[in-house]
């Protein structure tokens, strides 16, 4: 395998790799929240408006995280600089 194939392949399985962890732990957390804050609304149902305000800022920033992983897995498909330097350097 040359190290164009090599660095194609790494490209790929490290995106995987990261869309992957980065949009399981944002999933997980998300859903822990929103079962906490359904339990705080059972309790007290006069606060809804400030659990439920609180709870769409966190769910919000959690899910950044999700996004942040993405943005990344693209860059390494579509934008990937050591594809570049490698092109180049084989001539192509």
């Amino acid at each position: 395998m040359d190290n164009l194939a090599l660095i194609g392949t790494a490209s790929i399985v490290t995106a995987g790799l990261t869309i992957t962890i980065g949009s399981i732990g944002p999933a997980l957390g998300e859903g822990k929240a929103l079962a906490q804050a359904l339990s705080a609304i059972a309790q007290q149902p006069d606060e809804a408006n400030n659990i439920t305000r609180t709870l769409f800022v966190g769910m919000a920033l959690v899910e950044s995280t999700a996004i942040y992983c993405f943005v990344i897995t693209l860059i390494l498909i579509f934008a990937n600089p050591f594809w570049s330097y490698f092109v180049e350097k084989a001539g192509g």
